[in-house]
């Protein structure tokens, strides 16, 4: 199979099936007003998997607009630093906007454009799918709003500077907690309203079907490139692969291709926030329950009564009270095992990786980091654990040092 037709078509399962369920998880759970629109949205994208030119035109843009293959990097000094197994990081922070982002908004600008949408709309929690949906509109000349919570504006400033510069609107919420799971509430909203001309580019593995399957297969690019690289460098596949999770679209696209080989350790890790008290978290998976959310079943962290609770992580891209469908289904088959970091963990990990790679990461990322950092020390020198290093830490920075200070 060509790398091309790889990428767009590469059925490993039959999960999801026809109605987007993955086992008792995912599933279509939305007003009536938008089914036409995502079976129109299903349609063409079954199409696009057929289609050789959609498939080559993609890998065309993740070579020469995104600058895939991104590198599998051998951290030699974070390794001998924590002793044990060779910890190797998947290099998404030096993709074009600094994260696994891009591969995603450029893939549904493309269905937009085969369905003839003149306008994309998305939310964003931490800024970086806002920034590589504004990015994606800015290629492809289409008319672009992103919905933003208040909070995450703050945090994440930065961003919104950058999106406004690539001509993109982007609207505040004030709603709620002012988080993602807000932003993405108002831009469903709308949506409904506007889904005639309006292609809803959502960021994550999560959502009503078929946006969990067509995210998981624009970044599945990232294990896949891993698969090949890891053959190259390490001579096998590596022993545990390991990826934070909030809607958990990096790790769904790092962990995908590996599904199979039953010798790869997953382990996903989630922002244990700064306890396990409930509104302290954002652990859905090791502290939720099943529950509906924005338009699909999955692990929800929820009151007694099945309302929405609050979630809190110190990484704005993180702070959010579902996983995406599959990853449920991975964690109750046991294919995958799902673990927390805390905040401070993961400020010690982003203080960490920088100070020995002097590679700056994502707080998001940073979680990953933590875990393994944990882990790799009672591992043996023969193992080798990658990191999917999802996002750069530009955006962290100002966040940071407020709650850190300069060392």
């Amino acid at each position: 199979m060509t790398e091309s037709l790889e990428i767009a078509n590469h059925k490993a399962s039959p999960i999801p099936d026809d109605q987007g369920r993955f086992g008792q998880f995912g599933g279509i759970f939305v007003p009536e007003t938008l089914i036409s629109a995502l079976q129109q949205l299903a349609a063409e994208y079954e199409s696009a998997r057929q289609d050789p030119k959609f498939g080559t035109k993609l890998v065309e843009l993740n070579r020469q607009y995104i600058g895939r293959p991104t590198p599998l990097y051998f951290a030699q000094r974070l390794t001998q630093q924590v002793g044990g197994a060779r910890i190797y990081l998947k290099r998404e922070d030096l993709a074009h906007t600094g994260a696994h982002k891009l591969n995603n908004a450029i893939g549904q600008a493309l269905l937009a454009q085969r369905m003839g949408k003149r306008r994309i709309t998305a939310e964003t929690g931490a800024g970086q799918h806002g920034v590589a949906t504004a990015t994606a509109a800015a290629l492809f000349g289409l008319d672009c709003d992103v919905y933003m919570g208040t909070e995450d504006m703050r945090r994440q400033s930065p961003n919104v500077q950058r999106m406004q510069l690539l001509g993109t609107r982007v609207v505040p919420v004030e709603a709620g907690s002012g988080t993602l799971k807000d932003a993405i509430n108002e831009a469903m909203r709308e949506w409904m309203e506007s889904s005639a001309y309006t292609h809803y580019v959502f960021g994550s593995v999560c959502g009503p079907h078929p946006y969990p399957m067509i995210v998981r297969d624009l970044q599945s690019v990232i294990g896949y490139e891993c698969r090949r690289q890891c053959i190259d460098q390490i001579g096998r596949l590596p022993d545990i692969i390991v990826a934070c999770v909030g809607g958990g679209s990096n790790a769904a696209g790092i962990f995908y291709p590996f599904v199979g080989d039953k010798e790869v350790r997953l382990i996903g890790v989630e922002a244990g926030g700064r306890s396990n008290e409930q509104g302290q978290h954002a652990a859905a998976i090791s502290y939720g329950s099943p529950g509906v959310l924005h338009g699909s079943l999955s692990y929800v962290l929820q009151d007694h009564e099945g309302q929405t609770a609050p979630v809190h992580s110190i990484s704005a891209g993180l702070d959010y009270p579902g996983v995406g469908p599959e990853h449920a289904y991975w964690h109750d088959l046991g294919r995958v095992d799902y673990t927390c970091v805390s905040d401070q963990q993961a400020l010690d990990a982003f203080k960490t990786l920088s100070h020995l790679e002097g590679i700056i990461p994502a707080l998001e990322s940073s979680h990953a980091v933590a875990h393994v950092i944990e882990i790799a020390a009672i591992l043996k020198p023969d193992q080798a654990v990658v990191i999917n290093l999802s996002g750069r830490g530009d955006k962290d920075l100002d966040e940071v040092i407020r709650l850190v200070g300069q060392d």
